[in-house]
């Protein structure tokens, strides 16, 4: 009795981190259809301020000059929950084998990465992740905290170049992209005179590289957020149909169980009514 007792109560256990399992997987899916209208409608958004950066720095290239600053720093965007798979160890083995330079600087975000590189000495910040879509401008507003500090402390200004290591969903494979300078790809401009203006060039420039930055940045963490959720969403579906397996094992097991202890009990019947009639036998010999 004390097995099969045992048994229902690890049936009970196993029925209990199914429902949690497929709770976790319906958020993720309901994140999924949410970010994939936020994504669609931000990449509009980035392409056209790179189609009006082109068209600019087309007519005013010599306004961005090529740094001769080698220093990097990297924004490395990891997750701040866990069950997604291999997410974080795809980040941590591109940072491992591209970065390998001494002049790279690392910006973690997410909890679960920054765990995987607190030992990394090039890791100048870190920043808590966010876990759905709505936490996103919390991540961007102390992203945007933690570049100011290192603009005080390291003197920001020196750094050549600002990218950022994420998921890519469409690729689907961890991405390099270069964020600061605007990367405009060297293509002639389809107009023959240069845009009108209501700015001087340079302060043109600068608020079109802060819209840029900006919209960018939504864009690479709503696509790193869509990947981490199809990760999350195989993950969660990998481990329920895990659950269901051994749950299936686990009721034969407990069936067999049960039968073996009707058998027992049949037996221990039967027995008694055999003792019982041998009793009553020997009553009327006497």
């Amino acid at each position: 009795m004390s097995k099969r007792r045992e048994l229902k109560d690890r049936l009970t256990t196993l029925g209990e981190i199914k429902n949690i399992m497929g709770a976790m997987k319906n958020l993720a899916l309901l994140e999924i259809r949410k970010l994939d209208v936020f994504l669609s409608t931000q990449q509009r958004v980035v392409n056209s301020i790179e189609a009006a950066s082109q068209d600019f720095l087309s007519f005013y290239s010599n306004l961005q000059a090529e740094s001769t600053h080698l220093q990097q720093l990297w924004i490395v965007i990891g997750s701040e929950r866990g069950f997604c798979g291999d997410f974080n160890k795809a980040l941590l083995q591109f940072v491992q084998t591209q970065a390998t330079q001494t002049n790279m600087l690392l910006l973690v975000i997410g909890n679960k990465l920054h765990t995987k590189l607190q030992d990394d000495q090039r890791v100048v910040a870190y920043i808590t992740g966010h876990s759905v879509a709505e936490e996103i401008h919390v991540t961007l507003i102390h992203l945007t905290e933690a570049l100011n500090q290192l603009r005080q402390q390291l003197k920001l200004e020196q750094i050549g170049r600002i990218c950022a290591i994420y998921h890519d969903y469409e690729k689907r494979t961890v991405r390099l992209r270069q964020l600061l300078p605007l990367a405009i790809p060297d293509i002639k401009s389809n107009f023959a005179y240069p845009p009108l203006l209501n700015l001087e060039p340079a302060q043109f420039l600068t608020q079109l590289t802060d819209q840029y930055l900006y919209a960018a940045l939504h864009e690479v963490f709503y696509t790193s957020l869509m990947v981490e959720n199809h990760m999350r969403l195989e993950h969660m579906e990998n481990a329920i149909h895990r659950l269901e397996k051994n749950d299936a094992q686990l009721r034969l097991h407990y069936n067999r169980v049960r039968q073996e202890e009707i058998i027992e009990e049949i037996e221990i019947i039967l027995l008694s009514a055999e003792a019982l009639s041998n009793s009553e036998e020997s009553f009327f010999r006497l």
